[in-house]
């Protein structure tokens, strides 16, 4: 009997008890301390309450606690350097030596998706190349399939719909035939153009200061966008992207750019490449940003 597969994010964790036996956690970062509520009283908090049912945990992101699980065996924790996207940690190996699992516990997106569906097929990927597709997706470099970049179009136009998320894993796991679960992605996808070119609606906006692209969207047209999309139309125009709104702003550049936000602001853990932070702190982001940038010229 395969477990269960439900999804969560860093900052919002389910509650332990809510979760069936023995829990493997995938592609979930620990959570940042310099947002929201901090490790404690979030990971921290969930390991603790999880306790001896908690089985494996797994994951790619930059975070300084790492450091205090190197003597637990249950983690298997690595830096997004180092493992581009978290599929590819997941071996048959692996699997083994955890054992039997009632849930797994996996981030709501592609790479997160993709591995619990190649937890549950025992370490091998659900198609030849998927390991690739997941790294190319999460990463934003080189060409994914056609059928991950399908997927990805699909998440990101229903990135709330909790039941296209487990129609996405049935379509994997079941070997990627056509039928229900497909049909559902590909319209999922279909709705994805309209938001795309709404996001290129929005870069219309974008204002370059030196290596920042910045666009504030809190007063545009608030039709769906992609933000990924936003973000990345704006690395076509600087080093840097910034999408600002009225209460948080996001800031993205290519993840082979050298550049670790993490750091920089003082997450204390994330993507290093990838970053959200409130927008009081926008006015101390560009002073950072412009510092970094103009020493590396």
């Amino acid at each position: 009997m395969s477990p269960t597969v439900e999804f969560a994010s860093p900052r919002r964790l389910p509650r332990a008890n809510r979760l069936a036996g023995r829990v493997v956690v995938i592609d979930i970062a620990f959570a940042s301390e310099g947002l929201g509520k901090g490790f404690a009283q979030t990971t921290g908090k969930f390991i603790q309450t999880l306790g001896p049912r908690l089985a494996r945990w797994v994951d790619h992101h930059d975070h300084p606690r790492h450091a205090d699980f190197l003597s637990d065996p249950r983690f298997v924790l690595a830096t997004k350097q180092e493992h581009g996207a978290c599929p590819e940690m997941i071996t048959p190996e692996l699997v083994v030596e955890t054992g039997p699992v009632d849930t797994i516990l996996a981030h709501f997106d592609l790479d997160g998706i993709f591995a619990a569906a190649k937890w549950i097929l025992g370490g091998h990927e659900p198609y030849r190349g998927a390991d690739d597709d997941a790294r190319v997706v999460d990463t934003r470099i080189g060409t994914a399939s056609a059928r991950a970049t399908k997927i990805d179009f699909a998440l990101r136009a229903h990135f709330r719909d909790a039941k296209l998320k487990q129609q996405v894993v049935r379509y994997l796991v079941g070997g990627c035939q056509q039928g229900p679960d497909f049909e559902a992605i590909d319209a999922a996808a279909g709705d994805y153009a309209r938001m795309a070119a709404q996001s290129r609606h929005l870069a219309q906006e974008y204002k370059v200061e030196g290596q920042l692209a910045i666009v504030h969207i809190g007063s545009l047209d608030t039709r769906p966008f992609d933000k990924t999309e936003l973000l990345l139309i704006g690395q076509e125009r600087a080093t840097v992207s910034l999408v600002v709104d009225e209460a948080n702003v996001t800031i993205a550049a290519p993840f082979d750019s050298g550049l670790n936000f993490v750091e920089l602001f003082e997450l204390g853990g994330g993507m290093p490449t990838r970053v959200n932070i409130p927008v009081k702190r926008l006015p101390e982001a560009l002073a950072l940003l412009h510092r970094r940038l103009d020493s590396s010229l």
